[in-house]
């Protein structure tokens, strides 16, 4: 059984209204919810021992989050990751987005669904936040419906998303928690083992746009098919780190993504999804300038994110997995964060 507390967080300028927060507790998992951007805030985790730390980056205070600050723990839509030259068409009309990751679109753009306040439900073992993305929005054609449920069961952490749109528009919706299993403020995350279970993955250019179809990871750095420890894995391939997507399974049945685990804390992290896609991040832009909670910087490669979604750029790549939603149509996409200890 899950409980769920609610509480203010804080209070937007200017009369902007009152950000609240929603704890959801099981006997395993602690998870902190805000309103603003549907963030997680706080995830609490126990270890072999039964010490419990918080393993996702962050701000104690509302203020951290409404600063410029690299997402962490927001859903991000109308569509998450990037958008070629920050254009695309639908049905013949051309469509153009705010360049703010030059030279491209990222993350729904500059006032994307982070960086608005929704409205929240709250649920047995849950909440649910909503809100009405209106048409034009950030460039985006029609009006969106769009509903973000977080529940607890356990140590599992269930995310699903749901939309309607009123005119024919791309939808990619994720959410980008970056996690440190040894605690949030541990300088890196070079002991983390990383297996993520894909035969493809999706090769960038300078700008982070996929060129081509999918290429094979055997025989590569991309190849985490079997657990591979990060640190490790990246002098050994001269990597800066990753930040690309993997092509999972193309089924919308959930299905297995990846398993991070941390041997020091025996602290596992199992991800599911019924997406196409998962971009592994590992916190290259990171530079220890933001103070997140309890004093702790964030250093480059302190934190990964495993953000399950549609592949970069498919509004703009025929032979990538659709990404238009149309009107009498539902997206409905759902990711779990299964959380043990080994």
């Amino acid at each position: 059984m899950a409980s769920v507390t609610r509480a203010a967080f804080g209070e937007l300028p200017s009369g902007g209204g009152t950000v609240e927060k929603f704890q959801l507790q099981s006997d395993l998992l602690r998870v902190d919810i805000i309103s603003w951007g549907c963030t997680i805030t706080a995830l609490e985790v126990k270890d072999r021992q039964g010490r419990a730390s918080d393993v996702v980056l962050g701000f104690a205070e509302l203020e951290g989050y409404l600063q410029k600050q690299p997402y962490f723990g927001a859903v991000i839509g109308r569509v998450a990751n990037r958008i070629a030259k920050g254009t695309f068409k639908v049905d013949g009309k051309e469509y153009h987005l705010a360049i703010n990751k030059e030279p491209n679109s990222l993350h729904g753009g500059v006032r994307g669904f982070d960086k608005v306040l929704w409205t929240p439900r709250v649920l047995s073992n849950g909440v649910q936040f909503s809100r009405v993305s209106p048409d034009g929005e950030e460039g985006y054609p029609g009006e969106l419906k769009v509903w973000v449920t977080y529940t607890l069961d356990g140590g599992e952490l269930v995310v699903n998303y749901r939309a309607q749109a009123s005119q024919a528009t791309p939808v990619n919706l994720t959410n980008h928690s970056y996690f440190n299993l040894a605690g949030q403020g541990s300088p890196n995350i070079y002991d983390h083992e990383v297996t993520i279970e894909a035969d493809t993955y999706l090769p960038v250019d300078e700008t982070l746009i996929p060129i081509g179809e999918g290429a094979p990871v055997q025989g590569t750095a991309f190849d985490l098919r079997k657990p591979v420890e990060l640190g490790k894995h990246l002098q050994d391939f001269h990597l800066n780190g990753f930040d690309h997507n993997f092509c999972l399974k193309g089924s919308k049945e959930k299905h297995f993504c990846a398993r991070v685990h941390h041997a020091a804390s025996g602290r596992v992290l199992e991800v599911y999804t019924t997406q196409p896609g998962v971009q592994f991040y590992t916190g290259n832009f990171l530079d220890g300038t933001l103070k997140g909670k309890n004093g702790a910087v964030y250093p480059k490669h302190s934190g990964f994110c495993l953000e399950t979604q549609n592949w970069p750029d498919a509004v703009n790549q025929p032979h990538f997995p659709p990404v238009l939603l149309r009107p009498g149509e539902e997206y409905d996409h759902t990711t779990w964060f299964k959380f043990s200890v080994a």
